[in-house]
């Protein structure tokens, strides 16, 4: 993992549960193509990353005859495990569950937020300084809102079971699962479109994928009604990004994006000074003292590994397919 990730993930105790069951290396590895490190690799039966390790290319593997487990204490593995790592029939494993709850959190606080319309009346307070009368005020609650939820996945699931004590319908599409998996989460399945049209509240779960880049697109952002509001803490790739600016720009739509494209945006971009929109810089995710979730989900894997057990959070091939 990168040297700066490490001074924030390897902490003492994170230590002292991997030296319980397995005899930890000192030192943490940049790359993977020095002497030192190929030594390192050599003797290694599972390997810890974070964020910044470089790929596990067939080079690297080749160099770790022994290597039988990978437990990344992030969540996305796209950036490091390659076709290399399954061909040899390494097992690979994920924090993506721990760090899907702050995400979630995130996404509930901004989403009930929006339904309050918070941006507007910060706004509109900011301007008069004075109580906000008329069709504002009207206009603010989450009793009875409806919030669609684009993807189910793990943070998607996780922020359907968050607004379930809410008086809110909630909305969920995702064309991988089935209809009843959909409602037994607590959710109405309805097509894509449909999410769009009916949503006061839209936010945006969904992997980036080849096929998932642009996917809301002028089209499905046309749909949106009138003040309604998307929240993306995703990745800023799966909008299209000037058709959401020319949306925002002209007032129709509100917006809370914690990932833009690119990330962060130009200074001279228009969304900068748009009173209409919430930018925050990427805090949704594990930050702080919630990398110690993290790490505590990695820990366990490696305890069960040790143990002969299998891993609570394995990842496989197929699923890293559709998953970020």
């Amino acid at each position: 993992m990168d040297p700066t990730t490490s001074r924030r993930v390897l902490d003492d105790g994170f230590l002292a549960r991997l030296a319980a069951v397995a005899d930890v290396r000192p030192g943490v590895l940049a790359e993977f193509g020095s002497a030192a490190a190929r030594r390192a690799l050599a003797g290694t039966d599972v390997l810890v990353t974070g964020w910044g390790c470089p790929p596990l290319t067939a080079q690297v593997v080749a160099a770790a005859p022994q290597l039988r487990a990978v437990v990344h204490t992030a969540g996305s593995v796209r950036g490091h495990v390659t076709p290399a790592v399954w061909e040899a029939g390494i097992a690979v494993s994920s924090a993506a569950p721990a760090n899907a709850v702050p995400v979630a959190e995130y996404t509930l606080a901004v989403v009930l937020l929006a339904g309050k319309r918070a941006l507007a009346a910060a706004a509109e307070y900011r301007r008069t300084r004075a109580r906000i009368t008329g069709p504002l005020r009207d206009a603010v609650g989450n009793f009875g809102a409806t919030v669609g939820v684009l993807s189910a996945s793990l943070v998607g699931r996780r922020v359907t079971e968050l607004l379930q004590p809410h008086d809110v319908r909630v909305l969920l599409h995702d064309p991988y699962v089935p209809d009843a998996e959909i409602r037994a989460l607590g959710a109405e399945p309805v097509g894509l479109t449909e999410l769009f049209e009916r949503s006061d509240v839209l936010t945006v779960h969904t992997p980036l994928l080849p096929e998932t880049r642009g996917l809301v697109d002028a089209g499905l952002l046309a749909r949106l009604r009138d003040g309604a509001t998307l929240v993306n803490t995703a990745r800023g790739a799966v909008v299209d990004a000037q058709a959401l600016t020319a949306e925002l720009l002209s007032g129709r739509l509100q917006a809370v994006l914690d990932v833009t494209d690119p990330e962060p945006l130009p200074p001279e971009h228009p969304l900068w000074d748009c009173r209409n929109v919430l930018l925050t810089p990427h805090v949704a995710g594990s930050l702080g003292n919630e990398l110690r979730r993290l790490t505590a989900a990695a820990a366990g894997e490696v305890e069960r590994f040790a143990a002969g057990e299998p891993f609570a959070h394995a990842v496989t091939r197929a699923a890293m397919e559709r998953s970020a």
